[in-house]
C-alpha cells in the first residue's frame, strides 16, 4: 500500500477500547474530580499519552503518520 492510499483512510479521531483495573479509574476519576473545572476520562487519558509520547525519543519510524497507525 503506498503512502497516498494510506493516508487517506487516516481519521483525524479513532476510537479504541482500553483495558484498565478498576482501581486505574479510579485513580484517573480522582485526578480529574482534582482539577478545575470539568475534565472528562477521556480527555484526561489522551492528554496523559501526548504527555508520555513527548518523552519518548523520537525516531523515523515514530513519526506522526506511523504513529497513527499504530
Amino acid at each position: 500500500m503506498d503512502s497516498d492510499s494510506k493516508t487517506s483512510t487516516v481519521r483525524s479521531l479513532d476510537r479504541i477500547n482500553l483495558r484498565l483495573a478498576a482501581d486505574t479509574f479510579a485513580e484517573i476519576d480522582a485526578a480529574c474530580a482534582a482539577r478545575p473545572g470539568n475534565v472528562s476520562r477521556n480527555t484526561w487519558i489522551a492528554e496523559a499519552v501526548q504527555e508520555k509520547l513527548a518523552r519518548e525519543p523520537r525516531t523515523a519510524a515514530q513519526s506522526p503518520e506511523r504513529r497513527a497507525h499504530g
